[in-house]
């Protein structure tokens, strides 16, 4: 059961709790970075529908938020058949944009992953950006706790010289719905994207930036490069013209 806790007025975390089961774990039964993700989401959306600008409430607000970045750190790994308790809370909103932090706790309190996404929200009659009213940042009740030391999420860039790797269609099973390629394929076929001694490490940390949304029929191209911090998995469109994502993992 999804409960909200109040503090004092005007601050709320969310939390919820998760068995872990089949569809977030990998061949070594261990949580994965798509099930954080999938987790995180849940509890995301779960937020927006208690106070009256979730999924459902589209058609009468003609509104629907859209992922700009996200950036998570694993502290412990989870295994399959356990059962986790996930946080989420709003933070630092402005017109333009907003930010949400996430904690997820394992079954003895202990914390085993922070995260952190930027959002915009997006007009359904116009498929532009529109401003966060006060109403709806007060209808989140802003919490003002980060989970990492800076709270803003810094911009990926994209490194030079990176090396394709592989090309995909975006699928009819990919779209989202606002209809463009919902953001979790875009960490899925950057792992597919990953030679094989990379795609076997466990990352402990990954940062995704958004920055052009792909559409069912596009063909998207995968670029890697290996640096210091991390390594890098670019996604442009058939021409490169259109940057989709950066994707850091490390």
């Amino acid at each position: 059961m999804t409960r909200c806790i109040k503090r004092e007025l005007k601050l709320a975390i969310i939390e919820n709790k998760y068995r872990i089961g089949v569809k977030y774990v990998n061949q070594n039964r261990l949580l994965t970075l798509r099930g954080i993700i999938l987790l995180l989401e849940d509890l995301a959306c779960r937020h927006s529908d208690m106070v009256g600008f979730g999924i459902n409430d589209t058609l009468k607000t003609n509104l629907s938020w859209v992922l700009l970045n996200w950036k998570i750190k694993i502290l412990k790994e989870a295994n399959y058949g356990s059962t986790v308790t996930v946080k989420t809370w709003s933070r630092d909103t402005n017109k333009l944009y907003t930010y949400r932090d996430f904690e997820i706790y394992d079954e003895n309190n202990n914390l085993i992953c922070i995260a952190s996404s930027k959002w915009v929200l997006l007009s359904t009659k116009t498929g532009h950006i529109t401003q966060i009213t006060d109403e709806i940042r007060n209808a989140y009740n802003p919490e003002n706790k980060t989970v990492f030391e800076e709270p803003e999420i810094s911009k990926l860039i994209e490194p030079s010289n990176a090396n394709e790797t592989f090309s995909f269609r975006v699928n009819r099973r990919d779209i989202d719905i606002n209809n463009h390629m919902n953001n979790l394929y875009y960490l899925d076929y950057a792992l597919e994207a990953l030679p094989e001694d990379v795609y076997l490490k466990k990352f402990k940390n990954v940062e995704i930036t958004y920055k052009n949304s792909s559409k069912l029929g596009d063909i998207v191209n995968c670029f890697y490069k290996e640096q210091e911090d991390g390594y890098y998995v670019v996604m442009k469109s058939e021409t490169s013209k259109i940057l989709y994502a950066i994707i850091k993992l490390c």
